[in-house]
């Protein structure tokens, strides 16, 4: 008897042991899920109700519906720093929105930090040193009291340079000293060590980006549209830009979710000299996407789109414009696809014609 008892004591104990590292795993299982899931959707603004710039401006009553819309939809607001933390770490699946302000200029001082206070939500702030105190930009005494209202500073150069027009034997070493000088100015008169960074006018290389991980930065702001993602790369986050002419796509642009792109050839953003029509090859996750109706832009012209291969979770296509891209210094390839719960999902790729000045 005492013998049938141990045995069955043993079978009970195996089946315990088992289930536990079942649900151990199951856990496991969910909790990389969930951090693959997240998404962060950024916006850049630059003026705040300031007229003269419509390109650049967005006016006041907009930023304040942004802002109103955000709060009654129960948005997770962060700064860039907490959401590249987000992004990484064990916290539960939120909407989450990143606020970032490009440039420094005295209109967001006086028009957005109010209504920012207002909501009590925070943002990022990114500032070209060499301006500071001039003109329509913000001084040092009113970057202080921002960055005491949960304003986060970032770094966006100190020269605000064309950084691409210069030859690569040049280019490096003015783009590190400069970042160099805009963090040694920001923690002289803030007291404060940047941790982000973005690029002037979104324009940056391969080995401009690597420079950005050196120095320790753990992520750095483009200005191509998209969705941010657990998969995506942090030192190239795209960013819905917010002015007098997007103002209204804010709703649309807030709830866009991130086309995942597993591969991408090229990865630069420089026009290769050998083309005027630059080919961009792309592996996406297609995991609940309705690919019958992919969808692909070029600004200022028209897109022609090429599926390479197709398995059951992965597709290879080519974007290619229909045009020449030898008069704008900036082009964007957009591709867009419906889920089967009728979310869109977006990716940009931004390409830069250095020629152009």
């Amino acid at each position: 008897m005492n013998r049938i008892l141990i045995l069955l004591s043993s079978a009970l104990l195996f089946t315990c042991n088992s289930q536990q590292a079942k649900n151990t795993a199951q856990t496991h299982s969910s909790t990389e899920k969930t951090k693959n899931d997240k998404e962060v959707v950024c916006f850049v603004y630059h003026r705040f109700g300031d007229s003269r710039f419509p390109s650049t401006n967005i006016s006041i009553e907009d930023f304040k519906n942004h802002l109103i819309w955000l709060a009654e939809n129960k948005y997770q607001v962060l700064n860039l720093s907490e959401a590249i933390e987000y992004l990484s770490n064990d916290t539960p699946v939120k909407k989450t929105a990143v606020i970032t302000i490009d440039d420094g200029y005295k209109s967001f001082f006086n028009n957005g930090l109010p209504l920012l206070n207002q909501y009590q939500f925070p943002a990022t702030l990114f500032i070209n040193t060499e301006t500071v105190g001039a003109g329509d930009y913000m001084n040092w005494d009113e970057l202080k009291v921002a960055n005491k209202q949960k304003i986060e500073i970032g770094n966006h150069t100190h020269s605000h340079d064309y950084f691409l027009n210069k030859e690569p034997s040049q280019r490096y070493t003015h783009f590190e000293n400069d970042i160099r000088t805009a963090q040694q100015l920001i923690t002289e008169h803030l007291g404060v060590v940047p941790k982000v960074l973005a690029y002037p006018y979104g324009e940056f290389d391969q080995k401009m980006k690597d420079i950005i991980k050196s120095m320790g930065f753990i992520g750095a702001a483009a200005q191509n549209s998209g969705v941010l993602n657990s998969i995506g790369d942090t030192y190239q986050i795209p960013r819905f830009p917010m002015s007098e002419n997007y103002a209204k796509m804010f709703e649309e642009k807030a709830t866009m979710q991130a086309l995942k792109v597993i591969k991408k050839i090229p990865e630069e953003n420089l026009i290769p000299h050998a083309t005027n029509k630059p080919l961009l090859t792309l592996t996406i996750d297609t995991e609940g996407l309705l690919t019958d109706q992919l969808q692909c832009f070029v600004q200022g012209g028209k897109c022609t789109l090429h599926i390479i291969e197709r398995t059951s979770n992965q597709m290879t296509l080519t974007l290619q414009s229909t045009h020449d891209l030898t008069t704008r210094r900036r082009t964007l390839y957009t591709l867009t696809v419906p889920d089967s719960t009728g979310n869109w999902h977006w990716f940009s790729h931004l390409w830069v014609n250095n020629s152009v000045k």
